[in-house]
């Protein structure tokens, strides 16, 4: 039976009805400074914190709850006589329910010239203290931090329906859900502030995760899927507008990532068309529709249901090119308005527009029972180091640049076979290098190949065979193989000037 219940909020817009609906039930309320208020100013009879434990709020406000007179009420077990026995020797009468929501801490740090100082006073301490004793006591307390559940609890109540432990238990794993996603985004927020932590693993990981949008479906109809966001560090993938088409899938969030990422490696102006989470043609051009049409050249039926990403902003003359064709998405910076008008007219197309850069500093994979954590490959070279005889020919130095930026995003093995600053050939996620390169190579027919960019070192010479086939005029890759002296002689027998890194770039 609840006989007395705790309430203690920040923001009260919605307390009163609850409150009302307490009290015609003939619950006591007791509450804190400014939300006693409100509900006083609202015809409900409370109780102050300060009449039940006869000392005032201190230190500005900063202790109000944190007295044994209101933790004895709420961690008293009722079914144990030393706790009862206790309560009755210091006159405490037990508190049967908790509401309490937090201060707004998130809100806060994203306001424009806040102080540390000042956020730092927005770190609730005594609302996660009530929260926790009484989740920790859940078998005798109800504890209340969603405005759903205390729907749901006030029409139990009203309807006399028993109160089950699981219903219980279950407000308990919400509460200690809240603290725990409360304390790790001050936990990211602080961390950002320390020199010494960042880019440094930790003993403890402490993600905030808060869902940001439920998924239709997963990877597959049958898998069901959610996507979260971190509200402290939010990147790219939470930040976009979505101008147009519809709802976006757990799929499309992920090739728009890879799509993103990978046309944000390059200063000039590029365009990435992605398929299954791995490029199906990337290019550089003198302008926007210059860039997608390299890009597209490159596998024109891939692209088909793919994703098209730009670093620049859209305007009318490419807008007219990609709405010949099904794409899934089209992400850039901005979009001119006649552009944006012709892409909304194809009512499936998602257009988003894309507010920020990749800024991830660490990606996160799990495993059956744990998480993989690691940086963000940021790295490009160590080294830009001729290793045949035959030089790099001028013309295509920034060529093999280009190329070697773009097998970063293909899928190990990875190669890359490139001409004019644009893809003609990619071969990837094969289990041996020979046949990502025979599909690169293959691929790159009528299109012509100038370059050929490797992720990873060559075990064999098989690969140099192959590009001589083709009329590859140099070769980008990390080196490191003990057979490295083989492939050297195979490049300088055929004429080919080959590169290395040392820094490799694989993809799983």
């Amino acid at each position: 039976m609840i006989k007395r219940a705790l309430i203690s909020t920040y923001k009260k817009d919605k307390i009163v009805n609850f409150a009302k609906s307490l009290q015609d039930l003939g619950i006591e309320i007791i509450s804190t400074g400014g939300t006693a208020k409100k509900l006083v100013e609202n015809g409900i009879n409370v109780t102050s914190v300060e009449e039940l434990t006869n000392f005032p709020e201190i230190l500005g406000g900063r202790v109000k709850t944190l007295n044994p007179l209101i933790h004895g009420a709420i961690l008293a077990r009722r079914d144990n006589l030393e706790d009862m026995n206790t309560l009755e020797k210091l006159q405490i009468e037990p508190l049967d329910l908790v509401y309490v929501n937090l201060y707004p801490f998130l809100e806060v740090i994203e306001k424009p010239n806040v102080s540390l100082d000042e956020i730092v006073e927005y770190i609730d301490i005594g609302g996660p203290t009530m929260i926790r004793s009484a989740a920790k006591n859940y078998k005798h307390v109800l504890v209340v931090v969603d405005d759903c559940d205390a729907d749901v609890l006030i029409d139990k109540l009203k309807n006399e329906e028993e109160i089950t432990e699981d219903f219980r238990l279950y407000l308990a794993l919400k509460a200690f859900q809240l603290t725990a996603f409360y304390d790790s985004c001050i936990y990211n927020y602080l961390e950002d502030l320390v020199p010494s932590a960042k880019g440094t693993f930790e003993k403890y990981i402490a993600l905030p995760l808060e869902q940001f949008q439920e998924m239709r479906y997963g990877e597959n109809p049958h898998q069901k899927a959610s996507f979260y966001q971190n509200p402290v560090r939010k990147g790219s993938m939470t930040t976009f507008e979505q101008l147009s088409g519809k709802e976006l899938s757990y799929n499309n969030l992920r090739d728009a990532q890879a799509a993103w990422r990978a046309v944000n490696e390059y200063e000039e102006i590029a365009c990435c068309a992605v398929k299954h989470n791995t490029p199906c043609g990337i290019a550089l051009g003198n302008s926007v529709v210059e860039a997608f049409k390299k890009a597209y050249e490159c596998d024109p039926v891939s692209i088909f249901g793919g994703i098209v990403s730009f670093n620049r902003k859209v305007d009318v003359e490419t807008a007219n090119e990609l709405k010949n064709i099904f794409l899934e998405i089209v992400m850039a910076p901005d979009f001119d308005e006649e552009a944006l008008k012709i892409l909304q007219k194809k009512k499936n197309l998602r257009v988003l527009k894309m507010k920020t850069k990749p800024m991830d500093k660490f990606e996160y994979i799990s495993i059956d029972g744990g998480m993989l954590v690691q940086e963000v490959d940021k790295g490009f070279i160590n080294d830009f180091r001729v290793v045949t005889e035959t030089q790099v020919p001028d013309n295509l130095k920034d060529e093999l640049i280009f190329a070697w930026k773009a097998v970063k995003y293909v899928k190990s093995n990875a190669i890359v076979v490139s001409k004019n600053k644009a893809t003609t050939g990619i071969g990837g996620g094969q289990t041996n290098r020979i046949w990502a390169a025979i599909d690169a190579l293959e691929r790159s027919k009528d299109k012509g190949a100038d370059v050929l960019a490797s992720d990873a070192f060559f075990p064999f010479s098989d690969v140099v065979e192959k590009a001589a086939e083709f009329g590859i005029k140099a070769i980008i890759q990390p080196g490191g193989s003990i057979r490295d002296n083989e492939s050297i002689e195979a490049c300088n027998k055929y004429g080919i000037a080959m590169v290395f890194t040392e820094m490799r770039h694989f993809k799983h």
